[in-house]
């Protein structure tokens, strides 16, 4: 029972906050930061060479970290609560620094990469709130979808080699344990913090 009260919670997250944000929006309430870091509208393209979505669980009290490139593009539009973004991670480019545990992770106990080998975020809503930046979307893994809500932090990118600006944006997420799999793992936290960093350059 405890197992899926937990399950519960975090589902129960991603909905009360994609309801605040509605409600928000629904009432035009939509609070603007004077952030200068506000990116332009357009296409911006994910850079697979520095974006990376990384992990965080415990195991038996051990501490498993890890983290997957992604790829994908985001289009700011305006207003830009309109924005989407859209990221992808091949299942099988799992990396711990532990080869043996990369093949467990990307085997049919948990990832099956061989049978999903693509992970995948769409969001829905974007906003911003008294406590910053909120976004509301699907994670799909395993050919399954759950809503996900996230926090979002914008930070400087520097420029590319031919000067044109680039933008890192910063997400924290918290996933459910049995998203990834339905095995019982004695002292498995249910509750796996995630991050992904996404430097974003313009797209064509």
């Amino acid at each position: 029972m405890r197992h899926d009260t937990r399950s519960g919670a975090v589902s129960r997250l991603a909905w009360e906050a994609k309801e605040l944000l509605a409600a928000m929006m629904t009432h035009g309430t939509r609070l603007r930061p004077g952030d200068p870091l506000r990116p332009a509208a357009g296409i911006w393209r994910v850079d697979p060479a520095r974006s990376y979505a990384s992990f965080a669980a415990r195991v038996a009290g051990r501490a498993v970290r890890g983290r997957l490139p992604l790829t994908g593009r985001v289009l700011i539009a305006e207003p830009i609560e309109h924005s989407t973004a859209r990221l992808a991670a091949r299942a099988g480019q799992v990396s711990t620094g532990s080869p043996t545990l990369d093949r467990l992770l990307a085997g049919p106990g948990f990832l099956d990469a061989a049978v999903f080998p693509e992970i995948s975020f769409q969001s829905e809503m974007l906003a911003w709130v008294p406590g910053g930046w909120r976004a509301v979307g699907r994670l799909r893994v395993k050919g399954a979808e759950h809503e996900l809500a996230c926090r979002l932090d914008l930070v400087p990118g520097g420029t590319s080699p031919d000067d044109s600006p680039r933008l890192r944006i910063v997400s924290s997420w918290v996933i459910d344990s049995r998203w990834i799999t339905g095995q019982w793992i004695p002292a498995m936290n249910r509750r796996i913090a995630m991050t992904c960093s996404l430097l974003l350059a313009p797209g064509i």
